[in-house]
């Protein structure tokens, strides 16, 4: 990958503000890359982008390949005359997403859409359809499979009547002859996903401005990945996971993190090729210009938790694929876009791995604040091939971070940065846009200098996280001035239209 000099933000696409209860793809998302084009930033990092699971969160998707329905822009479907402009709801603008409600609202107005779509005589179906055709791979069994959880009432696979949780032929043509209607909205919906995705995916182009996507590493239980392809993962006769995946106790928690995801079956992902990896890398690829690979360790060696179990503390090192996917998927591609997340407990063979294929990876400097003992000048690399970030979603915010930390940490930091503490998130930042990392990011939220309120998640806290959002106001031209005189003070302006 080229990790030419340059500099971006990260924020996730439901955290930007609107009148529609949650950012979306419409205005919210055009009106973002305005202001990164201002700030001379040409890089904006997302969390995943898929239709999102227990918890509301990114990283329990339903589906490895399909869009966020609460993603799309019921604006833009009116503006497209599926919607009449009175029937775009609005809601009072406030600083965290009420997920349950915006679910209902947006649910309620895909459907009016779809409704008028059809009864319109299906205007453009012949683009539909070969949009449909196109990415029948994945389509065909999510779009079943979102139909079939909303028959059964949003029951997981495994308690759906045994001949359609286990694939049965007959079963499944009997299911999608029945539910036909709801099969097509959800392709429908998908079709309105990527379709404005595309959109703004080629004004960032235009701006030379690339999107950074987000893969996590297992596809949740309940998902049409996990329900499509069984045989790719550690289940019993059942369909239950064997064990689940997972990290051991960690500086994110001391009972480790215990996810709600099988882990795979590796040696059935060899026997053909790691074709579902490479099918889902490539459409990775084909949506962002790169990707980050949520917990990248667990290819050298993973956590497997025996189910069930309430923490992970009881489980135990396995081998991952290694250099056999990672090769798998260079020879597919040539150039794997993918960034490195390797944060953790990281052995020296993880590290050779990623050395190995030449891949990016990460560092963290609320992380190495927090190591006293460490050499001021290993804490930000002076290499370029990495990605530093002042924190990530994972971690507090900066100014929520130093205002927690225990003395020792925040005098070595100021002793470190200079100054009195005041200003430490601004110098925070400007350590790592001074850095060698050949991209730098920091959360919106940094910026800004917001304090733990804005913190986006609480890792192994299964409630309460992902619903952050900026409001009017916050993200103002004379912030965007501000940072690009930064970048280009620190040679991260190369690249950038604006």
């Amino acid at each position: 990958m080229d990790l030419e000099r340059s500099a971006g933000v990260l924020l996730h696409l439901t955290s930007l503000p609107g009148p529609g209860g949650i950012g979306d793809l419409g205005r919210p998302a055009h009106a973002m890359l305005n202001w990164l084009d201002r700030a001379g930033c040409s890089l904006w990092q997302f969390l995943p982008l898929t239709p999102i699971g227990r918890g509301w969160s990114p990283y329990q998707s339903r589906s490895s390949f399909a869009g966020n329905p609460l993603l799309i822009s019921l604006e833009k479907l009116a503006e497209e005359g599926w919607l009449d402009p009175e029937d775009v709801a609005s809601f009072p603008e406030t600083a965290r997403v009420d997920f349950k409600q915006i679910d209902s609202s947006k649910r309620a107005g895909l459907t009016l859409a779809a409704e008028r779509w059809r009864s319109g005589g299906r205007p453009g179906s012949e683009h539909f359809e070969h949009w449909c055709e196109s990415n029948r791979g994945w389509l065909e069994d999510y779009a079943l499979y979102a139909a079939l959880r909303e028959a059964h009432a949003g029951k997981v696979w495994t308690e759906w009547p045994p001949e359609v949780a286990t694939r049965a032929p007959r079963a499944l043509a009997e299911a999608r002859r029945k539910l036909s209607a709801a099969i097509e909205f959800h392709s429908l919906v998908q079709y309105w996903f990527y379709q404005q995705w595309e959109s703004l995916r080629r004004e960032a182009e235009a701006r030379r401005i690339r999107l950074i996507g987000d893969l996590p590493i297992y596809p949740d239980h309940d998902s049409a990945d996990v329900w499509s392809r069984p045989d790719l993962f550690k289940l019993d006769a059942r369909g239950e996971p064997e064990y689940l995946a997972g990290v051991p106790p960690d500086y994110f928690s001391k009972t480790g993190q215990l996810w709600e995801a099988p882990v795979y079956r590796w040696e059935r992902h060899l026997e053909d090729g790691y074709r579902w990896w490479i099918e889902r890398v490539v459409h990775s690829a084909a949506c962002f210009d790169a990707v980050r690979l949520d917990h990248f360790r667990g290819l050298e060696a993973f956590w497997e938790v025996p189910a069930p179990a309430e923490t992970a503390e009881g489980g135990s090192w396995a081998r991952g694929p290694g250099a056999s996917l990672l090769g798998a998927l260079r020879s597919a591609m040539g150039t794997i876009p993918i960034i490195a997340e390797d944060l953790g407990f990281i052995t020296p063979e993880v590290v050779a791995l990623r050395d190995a294929f030449e891949l990016p990876g990460m560092r963290v400097l609320q992380l190495e604040l927090e190591d006293t003992s460490s050499d001021s000048e290993a804490r930000i690399p002076h290499v370029q091939r990495c990605v530093a970030y002042t924190g990530t979603h994972d971690n507090d915010t900066s100014q929520g971070w130093f205002g927690s930390a225990d003395e020792a940490v925040r005098a070595s930091t100021v002793d470190f940065l200079g100054g009195d503490g005041s200003d430490v998130v601004e110098r925070m930042i400007r350590w790592v846009w001074s850095s060698g990392a050949g991209w730098v990011v920091a959360p919106m939220q940094d910026f800004l200098g917001l304090g733990s309120e804005a913190r986006m998640n609480y890792p192994g806290r299964r409630e309460g996280n992902w619903g952050w959002r900026l409001t009017h106001g916050q993200q103002t031209d004379r912030l965007a001035d501000h940072v690009r005189q930064m970048n280009g003070e620190t040679g991260r302006l190369v690249g950038v239209a604006g």
